[in-house]
């Protein structure tokens, strides 16, 4: 028997418990593979990854400085066909009060509404996607 899938929207706010960051605004894209959070200034030091975290909706976290020591470089093609050589990080999300583990592409999102997109790779198995409602790990939170 197979488990039932929750429905998540197009959009939610997600826990990231091992980065120490609450209700991250989060796009829900069928249509993209990997999930990425939106980073700036990511370099590599001394064998660990370094960047900062740009939320503009969460002044506490905005521009907040991460390490990670685990991290891999993958290849990762953008929507518009080209591809990038990309950071990856291995962390855990909270969603529906339920705890995932989950690869993150670190890069910059300037142009992006989100700071975070959850793609199909994470999603799968998991949830079903529902376009007409948002919020809903974020409202059963509350």
């Amino acid at each position: 028997m197979e488990k039932e899938k929750k429905i998540i929207g197009r959009t939610d706010k997600v826990d990231f418990p091992l980065l120490e960051l609450k209700d991250i605004d989060a796009k829900v894209d069928t249509g993209a593979y990997t999930s990425s959070i939106h980073c700036i200034d990511i370099r590599e030091i001394d064998q660990t990854l370094q960047c900062s975290l740009l939320d503009a909706t969460h002044p506490e976290y905005n521009g907040k400085r991460f390490t990670f020591k685990n991290y891999d470089i993958s290849a990762v093609k953008s929507s518009t066909g080209n591809v990038e050589m990309r950071y990856a990080i291995r962390t855990q999300i909270t969603v529906f009060e339920k705890t995932y583990p989950i690869t993150l592409n670190l890069s910059s999102r300037d142009d992006m509404r989100f700071p975070l997109l959850i793609g199909r790779r994470f999603l799968s198995g998991k949830f079903l996607v529902d376009p007409q409602l948002e919020n809903q790990s974020y409202n059963q939170k509350l």
